[in-house]
């Protein structure tokens, strides 16, 4: 026994001393970071300016890949098979890393084959009306929503997407009736409203600040917990309908390989923190339309996680739509 219990602890120990050396030497080559995204949306902005400054921090270049497809899924598939060594990472949202794992029958990952590098913005929307509708409040939306003989009509990009859930997660919240108008994508839900062909839906701040800010849409509220600083005048739901816990939001996350050695994986948390706390960052996170945040601990970034899935989870089964994609 003794033996036994000397060799595991001296397997530990080498253990140990192997993760530290190589969080020493890493990196020794190129990091890819791979986006599910096309090059020039939002989410790839912002990896391409912090790619910059971690290949600074670490020395190494820092290579962004481009994997659009299957809801964001196909990405996150090639990265789930890659190497766990910290020289492929991937960024991902509550769609891929929350929703789909319910929505859809066949996914070819699951969130226990990553684990969280950073969390640094979050990905609000906004409650967007056509400006016929007589209403300029939240208050006075609800009232109109439940005093209309007929439903009021909201877009979204398609059943399942975080804007429809987040629009049924506000029915729920405020006991409404209004029915769920998909389109194919997020041009068209939101160029509908402008037209008035649907009353209202939650919409990106990139895709319908121009519209808001020309008078084709009136934003009521936005769905994040504090204000987002291109919309400085547009109130939270806490502050618009007394709703202190509303927050229906998507993020942004860095994640690797789960068994990435966790050495690697502080580093690369340490670098990712200085540089999304850095108020230039901050500033240009805020200027595509998203929440910059200061990243938070791994492991209260996995708490997070976990209660994001049991929130988005739950309102797709609660909706009969779990594997219904």
């Amino acid at each position: 026994m003794k033996r036994t219990w000397g060799a595991l602890a001296a397997l530990v120990a080498g253990s140990l001393m192997l993760g530290s050396a190589q969080a020493q030497d890493y990196p020794t080559k190129p990091i890819t970071i791979v986006v599910p995204l096309a090059a020039g949306s939002g989410m790839d902005s912002l990896v391409r300016i912090y790619a910059d400054k971690l290949q600074q921090a670490l020395g190494k270049p820092v290579v962004v890949e481009n994997k659009p497809g299957a809801a964001l899924m196909l990405a996150l598939q090639q990265v789930a098979a890659a190497p766990a060594d910290g020289y492929t990472l991937v960024v991902s949202t509550s769609s891929a890393m929350a929703i789909n794992l319910v929505l859809y029958k066949k996914v070819n990952y699951d969130v226990k084959d990553f684990t969280p590098v950073s969390f640094y913005v979050k990905s609000p929307f906004i409650l967007v009306i056509n400006p016929n509708l007589n209403a300029k409040t939240v208050p006075e939306l609800i009232k109109l929503a439940k005093d209309s003989p007929t439903p009021l009509n909201y877009s979204s990009p398609g059943a399942g997407v975080a804007q429809h859930l987040s629009m049924e997660y506000m029915k729920q919240r405020f006991g409404l009736t209004m029915a769920h108008v998909p389109y194919r994508n997020t041009p068209q839900s939101i160029s509908d409203i402008v037209a008035g062909h649907v009353q209202l839906g939650f919409a990106e701040a990139g895709a319908s600040l121009p519209l808001i800010r020309e008078g084709k849409l009136r934003a009521l509220a936005v769905s994040s917990s504090t204000r987002i600083p291109t919309l400085p005048d547009v109130p939270t739901f806490a502050e618009a309908a007394s709703a202190p816990d509303f927050e229906a939001v998507s993020w942004h996350m860095l994640f690797a390989p789960a068994a990435t050695p966790k050495p690697v994986i502080e580093k690369l948390h340490a670098a990712m923190t200085k540089i999304m706390s850095d108020p230039e960052m901050k500033a240009k996170a805020s200027a595509i339309g998203l929440l910059p945040i200061d990243p938070p601990s791994i492991p209260d970034t996995l708490k997070y996680l976990a209660s994001e899935r049991e929130k988005w989870g739950s309102l797709v089964r609660k909706l009969e739509l779990a594997g219904s994609q």
